[in-house]
């Protein structure tokens, strides 16, 4: 999934800032953000061991504040987003998926966390 979502993203955000960028400033740029945390995230989910299991659980966490934090913001003061973000309202645009990754991505690393990461 998070393949997929890097594609969509850094696509979809960097078309926005090449081409409109002056209609939604925020939006667009925390679009851009949310790709490059997708990208960091694939990355370290293709790696094993305890560093890029640390590197993924961060992002992904990461990922899941900025859901929250935009998904919120973006329903209490919608002015503030003249056009989407990947995390407008919750990923709503994206059938809810970017709230619901990150947890599920979470709860997965979690189950699979490596010995040495352990206490």
């Amino acid at each position: 999934m998070y393949v997929v979502f890097v594609i969509g993203s850094v696509s979809r955000a960097t078309f926005q800032i090449i081409t409109e960028f002056s209609v939604a400033p925020l939006a667009y740029t925390l679009s851009a953000i949310a790709a490059a945390i997708y990208v960091v995230a694939t990355v370290s989910l293709a790696f094993s061991g305890p560093r890029a299991w640390w590197v993924s659980v961060v992002t992904i966490s990461i990922e899941l504040a900025g859901v929250l934090i935009v998904g919120t913001w973006s329903d209490l003061a919608p002015e503030s987003f003249p056009d989407a973000t990947v995390w407008s309202n919750y990923g709503q645009g994206y059938l809810f998926i970017p709230v619901i990754l990150p947890i599920i991505g979470l709860w997965w690393l979690m189950k699979n966390r490596p010995a040495s990461t352990r206490k």
